[in-house]
């Protein structure tokens, strides 16, 4: 099948489960606007495959970012790049006055080798931290983008009408920066993105992989106040002395030491704080040794520590002795999504709608929210007959149709904020 065959009959099948979902009879919004949505789509649903197919490590998001400000320059947007490394703003005017809104999506992709049956797969490789890897969009960041410029081109087709300024932030290293860099969402804030224009709030969204009924296609999910956790990343070395596997009594073993340190670090978390503070610390990575028959000389460790307190995080890290990069707790600024949850239901409809709890999920949105009033939802991304792996696997499979809902969505819920009389 030709590929423009194939994307228009993926993108019928996207609307058709959009539509089906939300319900007609609930979706109050003005169909020429839902029609100039759905037009979208299809380009948007493309763009998809184009950057899943051409994934790239945070802060390497060169040809991402290229394409990205290629579409915005021809929208007619004011464009400006190299905003902490790769990240790309760009700047819709519209025709009469309004606040300044922002809206953040982030493009970068994970050191995961991706096994789906999709027919756009990556099978991209590079090397992260001295090891081959293979790269891909195991967090659905690909859609974040697709979905943030199918917005961008409903609003530039309207931009007369429009009253305000959209802020579209297209951000690079949101899963996190190799050690020794800087990037992400705190770079873009130091240097300036919610500065010129000044925004007044942010929106973002993520999609939701998981087989849980808040996954599927046509759901989208808030939560009030904390909506997710605090997050720092931690790095290690534990150095003995290497030896002959035969004669470990002349050697200091650092994989037995190694080991003790893992089993300690579970101690923070039972013996030195509260049974009923959530909160995790986790080991992700241990590596040494290259023979079966040798001591290695040191190990590495790596792993995250998260919770939904910022004072609890600070606990964890003085029981720690070498902390890296850290986010803060994101918070939804109560106010504001208690304003725009009506939005959401008005694009997908009341039923398809929830408030959630809050996970132990963590997200440099926070850095943004820290600024501004922050609002953050998510958009269900699993189509239902099909499965998908959890985000950050090589199994994780978000579906096209979540591209028009989360395009729904976030544009129902711009057009409601801009047009909101002022306080």
């Amino acid at each position: 099948m030709p590929n423009r065959q194939r994307i228009t009959v993926l993108l019928s099948a996207a609307l058709l489960a959009a539509r089906t979902l939300a319900g007609q009879q609930e979706n109050s919004s003005d169909p020429k606007l839902v029609a100039a949505i759905d037009r979208q789509a299809a380009a948007a649903i493309e763009l998809r495959h184009q950057i899943h197919e051409n994934p790239e490590l945070g802060n390497r998001e060169v040809k991402t970012a290229a394409l990205v400000a290629d579409k915005l320059r021809a929208l007619g947007l004011e464009v400006r790049t190299g905003i902490a490394h790769t990240g790309v703003v760009g700047i819709l005017k519209g025709g009469r006055p309004g606040p300044v809104l922002a809206v953040r999506a982030d493009m970068d992709a994970l050191p995961v080798t991706e096994v789906t049956d999709l027919p756009f797969k990556s099978t991209a490789r590079t090397t992260y931290m001295g090891q081959e890897v293979g790269v891909s969009h195991a967090c659905g960041h690909d859609l974040h983008v697709a979905i943030q410029l199918g917005v961008a081109s409903t609003l530039a087709a309207m931009r007369d009408r429009l009253p305000g300024t959209v802020v579209f932030i297209f951000q690079p290293a949101e899963e996190g920066v190799p050690p020794g860099e800087r990037g992400g969402a705190e770079l873009m804030v130091e240097e300036g993105v919610l500065r010129s224009p000044k925004v007044d709030a942010i929106f973002g969204l993520h999609v939701n992989g998981t087989m849980e009924p808040k996954g599927q296609v046509g759901r989208v999910n808030y939560e009030v106040g904390p909506a997710a956790a605090a997050s720092r990343v931690w790095y290690a070395t534990v150095t003995g002395k290497g030896s002959h596997g035969a004669y470990p009594h002349l050697g200091v073993d650092p994989i037995v030491t190694a080991s003790q340190v893992v089993l300690g670090l579970q101690t923070i978390r039972s013996r030195n704080l509260s049974p009923t503070t959530p909160s995790v610390v986790t080991v992700g990575t241990f590596q040494a040794g290259e023979r079966h028959n040798a001591i290695p000389p040191a190990v590495k460790l790596s792993g995250t520590i998260r919770s939904f307190s910022n004072q609890v995080q600070d606990t964890i890290e003085r029981r720690m002795r070498e902390v890296g990069q850290a986010y803060p707790v994101m918070l939804n600024d109560t106010v504001l999504t208690r304003r725009m949850a009506p939005s959401l239901q008005r694009a997908v409809g009341a039923a398809n709608v929830i408030e959630t709890q809050p996970e132990m999920r963590a997200e440099d949105f926070s850095f943004f929210a820290q600024e501004v009033p922050g609002f953050y939802f998510t958009v269900g991304a699993v189509k239902p007959g099909t499965t998908s792996g959890g985000h950050h696997t090589s199994g994780f499979r978000a579906d096209d149709s979540a591209v028009p809902v989360g395009m729904r969505a976030m544009t129902i819920a711009i057009l409601d904020y801009l047009a909101a009389p002022r306080r």
